[in-house]
């Protein structure tokens, strides 16, 4: 029994579980008629497949980024490529436990003054970079950051208002620089909502690609 003729004989919803590229590949150039939406979404993608019969898809929902060179291969092919737009092609990459400890202590602690995030593709997981000390400046904080890759942060900023009361917002930062890779950008975008929600107590968000839209300027105007 072929894989289409194995799937007819499936309830009406079939889920492939932990399906890879090369598995969906090996599906998608399959001579039987199919259909192939590639979801693009704040700069990640999305793969969903359906038959007309029966209701076919996949979970988890295929969401790393497409590589090039499967569009081509499907392209050339003669599978239909079909370019669309929806608000959930990304879950995001796993969250290393040591991300919301460090980001706890920082919270409730102030033990840090900073906290950097990388993704680590090989570990498929957002893991702890860098730690700054409370002493650490802000300025020991962007300088912290890599001039051409992506990265999350965190940064507790001291103020005082204009009532003379001293005060504190932490503030995320998804540092995506214009000179970082276009699959960097996409894997951040794609990954940013599912990390933001394991860090219980952000209050205020900033997207920066340059330093200017990071300068202190900007976080003190921002945390009044």
């Amino acid at each position: 029994m072929n894989f289409w003729e194995e799937k007819k004989r499936k309830p009406p919803v079939f889920l492939v579980q932990h399906t890879t590229h090369a598995t969906l590949l090996s599906a998608l150039t399959d001579p039987n008629p199919n259909r192939l939406s590639v979801l693009k979404s704040n700069l990640s993608f999305s793969l969903s497949l359906s038959l007309s019969s029966p209701p076919f898809r996949f979970s988890p929902p295929i969401t790393s980024p497409l590589p090039f060179l499967l569009a081509h291969r499907l392209l050339s092919r003669n599978v239909n490529l079909c370019v669309g737009s929806t608000a959930n092609a990304a879950s995001g990459m796993a969250v290393n436990d040591d991300c919301k400890l460090k980001f706890l202590e920082l919270k409730a602690k102030r033990t840090y003054r900073f906290i950097v995030f990388k993704i680590e593709e090989k570990l498929k997981q957002v893991i702890v970079e860098k730690l700054g000390d409370p002493t650490q400046s802000y300025e020991d904080f962007t300088s912290s950051l890599p001039e051409n890759e992506c990265r999350y942060c965190i940064y507790d900023y001291d103020f005082v208002t204009a009532e003379n009361c001293q005060k504190s917002k932490i503030f995320f930062i998804a540092w995506s620089p214009d000179t970082a890779r276009v699959r960097s950008k996409m894997l951040y975008a794609s990954s940013k909502d599912r990390f933001k929600r394991e860090l219980d107590g952000i209050q205020v968000e900033l997207q920066a690609t340059d330093p200017t839209e990071m300068a202190l300027d900007v976080i003190r105007g921002r945390a009044n």
